[in-house]
């Protein structure tokens, strides 16, 4: 019976991770809610692995799982989306106008506020997302379209490289409220894309089978080394790249 549990425990872990990264969030200290984030995503792989390990695995997990996805990587990506886009557009109106201070004031409270909401575009494709995944027979051993933890991830490390990167123009991108807004928009529809993508579960460890996987950690592994925080969402980036290749080979073999 407790063994039974255990699986159920990390995804509450998972769970606590993400209501300490919406505080942490909502105090605007994104790096934390970003290590909370990755600390939850972490968790839900081993609820998902000690699940199959015990043979465990059933309809009240799988629930409480994306229950917990949501909060982790619906809401809080969310979140950080907004507070970047907001403080992005408050910077940009800065840098182009010198008012006086009631003229910045009512701007702030007016259109900077209104479009900053787009990043909440992101939990509502989630939502969508998970509701879709638990009841799709296809995704068992891949995933049609990106799941919510790889969205969640390039999120919140956008964060990590404002605070730990040094090349500045990686910096100037993320400060840059359109490039934040077209994140947000083409995120939320990889989330629902009819786009085939590999899983890292492994059935077999031959080459043959295991091609796309092994390019993708061997690439992965030489982008931490070399680019460090930045290296995180071009993964994310290689990982789509890669599915869509994978996906392109496999259409031209069968045909």
């Amino acid at each position: 019976m407790i063994k039974k549990q255990i699986p159920n425990l990390f995804t509450l872990l998972n769970l606590l991770s993400g209501l300490i990264a919406i505080i942490m969030a909502l105090s605007d200290k994104l790096v934390d809610a970003a290590f909370f984030v990755f600390l939850g995503i972490f968790f839900d792989f081993f609820d998902g692995f000690f699940a199959r390990k015990f043979k465990v695995e059933g309809e009240f997990g799988k629930q409480l799982d994306s229950l917990a996805d949501m909060v982790t990587s619906g809401v809080v990506p969310g979140i950080v989306m907004f507070q970047l886009i907001l403080y992005a557009t408050k910077q940009q109106w800065f840098m182009q106008l010198s008012c006086e201070i009631g003229s910045w004031q009512n701007y702030g409270e007016t259109s900077m506020y209104y479009i900053a909401f787009i990043g909440l575009l992101i939990p509502l494709a989630s939502a969508f997302r998970l509701a879709k995944f638990n009841i799709d027979e296809r995704q068992s051993n891949s995933f049609v379209g990106l799941p919510t933890p790889a969205l969640s991830i390039f999120i919140m490390s956008l964060p990590l490289i404002l605070h730990y990167s040094d090349q500045q123009i990686f910096i100037d991108i993320i400060h840059n409220r359109y490039v934040l807004i077209l994140i947000t928009i083409i995120g939320s529809y990889l989330l629902n894309a009819e786009i085939p993508l590999f899983s890292l579960k492994f059935k077999k460890y031959d080459w043959a089978t295991n091609k796309s996987k092994y390019i993708f950690i061997i690439l992965t592994s030489l982008m931490l080394v070399l680019f460090k925080a930045v290296a995180i969402p071009l993964v994310i980036i290689l990982y789509v790249i890669i599915s869509v290749i994978e996906n392109i080979i496999n259409k031209n073999t069968v045909s």
